[in-house]
Formats: C-alpha cells, structure tokens, sequence
C-alpha cells in the first residue's frame, strides 16, 4: 500500500484542508493532492469529495471507511520503523533449578539485565530433569542443572562447584566454632534436604537410611523458615547457607567429614539457534566475570 498516500490522506483528515496538510507535512499542495490521487487509484475508489465551492475538505462514504484501516497502517509503519532504527535485538531463554535461580545465579542475572544493548530475557524455574528436556526441545536456550547426563547435541560443562556445610540457628561465637561430627548429630533435629544421589550416600553412611529425619523438605527456602532452635539442624549447599546466614539469624558450623561437594551444570545446544548466538556469548563473558574464583576446578581438567 501507497504509505506517502495515508500519511497525505491522514494529514486531510486531520486538518479538514489540503492547504493546513501541506504546511503540516512541510510539501507543496500540489504534491499532497498527487499522492492522495496515487493512492485513490490503488484503492480503486475516491476517498476524499472534491468540487468548487467546497471549502471544507469532506470525505466519502468509502473514505470514512478508510480512516480506521489507514491509522492502523500508519502505526503499524512507525513500529516497524523503530524496531528497524533499534538494530537487531538480543534474546535469550534461560532455566535454572529452583535452588541456583534462587541462590548462585540472580547476580549473572541481574548482570545480563543491565547489558546495553538490551537482551530480551526469559528465565525459567524447573527441576533438572524438566531442564534437559526444554532444551532438547529448545525451550531455554542455556540451562544451569544438578545433574549431568549424556544426550546427543547438548553440551554440558561444569559450571560451579558448591561447597556443603553444617547450617543451625545462630549460637555463641564459642560454640559455633566449635568442629562437630557427624555422631553428635540426630535426625530427631535435622531438617533434611535431599539436594543429590552423593549428599544421600554420605548421609546413609552416618545415618540409618530406614530411620527417616524429623522432617523433608522439598525446597531449600522452607528450611530456614522451619528452623526454630540451635539444636535443630542441615546439611545444604554453601551457596544456599549464605544467603541465611546474612540475615544474622543462622549460623555455619564446622563439620567432619562433609559431603562430597555439589556440582552445578550448565547446558547448551551444540547447534544454537543463529538469533542467539550473541546472547550466549554476553552470558559465557559475564560467567567468567561473576563466578571466576567459584569456578567448578573439575573444568581445569576437561
């Protein structure tokens, strides 16, 4: 469609006179009454009455009509025309497992948002398996998981490395310096966390496995909010103990014989998608900046 004829056409409307929409349009009367003959004639019908003595510009039955489709156009030209003036656009879909979205990965994420150009993020929280899956399906684009797996075309790297440790109400200086082994311990006080097959090998090797805990969590979060006392107590990932212990009101405490420490994985396809090729490269520079010394060393040896 003629698109100097509409913005003629609507500058007619507008102003009820061809004189007022040349001057409003910065053009020659003569050079708004050609492009609005242009555009009737793609049409196919006149749009505006014409005829001496009209002194008042009045529109046809089918020009009428016309305005509603015309400003539709119009606006539908200015978009697209910002969007050609913003460049190509940076998008990327992200999913993360419930516990590192929540407590290892906001700073990456807070970082990605402030990236100039901007890129259009999805974040999206789902257990690991779940994960897997979406990208298979190109769902997420990137995905940070517990656990690894061998699946034709995706990639997986060791992306952190999250130490454990002894979590409790906060206790006197004293005694939250104080080693403690895991025999001093009784799951009549533990809140207990399932967060990995090698955390649940350590813990049947202290534990009986047929005596369950106090009490099961499905999320790290409940925890902390479930803990009322400094007898009761956890075994949770590093990452996860931080963000309590700033509030003041937890305590970490040294522990004999940890669990092994939970490795953290982030996933890619091997064949992105062009369009976000971009994206993951501003997302693998900020990992390198946000997570260097956290860095999984298992990465040294791949």
């Amino acid at each position: 469609m003629y698109s100097a004829g509409i913005e003629a056409f609507l500058a007619i409307v507008q102003t009820q006179n061809l004189n007022k929409a040349a001057e409003l349009l910065h053009l020659t009367q003569a050079t708004v009454s050609y492009r609005l003959k242009t555009l009737e004639a793609d049409m196919g019908a006149v749009l505006v009455e014409r005829g001496k003595g009209i002194q008042r510009v009045t529109l046809t039955p089918f020009g009428e009509s016309f305005v509603a489709i015309a400003e539709r156009w119009d606006a539908l030209k200015r978009d697209t025309e910002k969007l050609q003036a913003s460049g190509p656009q940076l998008s990327l879909a992200v999913g993360g497992s419930n516990s590192l979205n929540t407590y290892v990965l906001p700073p990456l994420y807070r970082a990605l948002m402030r990236h100039s150009p901007a890129i259009r993020l999805t974040f999206r929280t789902q257990h690991s398996v779940e994960l897997w899956n979406a990208l298979e399906r190109r769902e997420v684009d990137v995905a940070f998981v517990k656990m690894e797996r061998s699946v034709p075309n995706i990639s997986v790297e060791p992306f952190f490395l999250d130490e454990s440790v002894l979590i409790r109400r906060a206790v006197p200086e004293n005694d939250a310096l104080r080693t403690i082994h895991p025999t001093e311990l009784s799951t009549e006080n533990e809140i207990y966390w399932n967060w990995g097959p090698s955390f649940q090998l350590w813990h049947d090797r202290w534990w009986d496995p047929l005596r369950s805990s106090h009490a099961v969590v499905d999320v790290a979060g409940l925890i902390f909010s479930l803990m009322e006392d400094d007898k009761q107590w956890s075994v949770v990932p590093k990452s996860v103990a931080d963000s309590f212990v700033r509030s003041g009101q937890f305590t970490i405490q040294p522990l004999l014989d940890l669990p092994p420490a939970r490795i953290c994985y982030k996933l890619t396809h091997k064949y992105p998608k062009p369009s976000t090729v971009r994206g993951l490269e501003c997302l693998e520079q900020y990992i390198n900046l946000i997570f260097p010394q956290k860095s999984c060393p298992v990465c040294q040896n791949c």
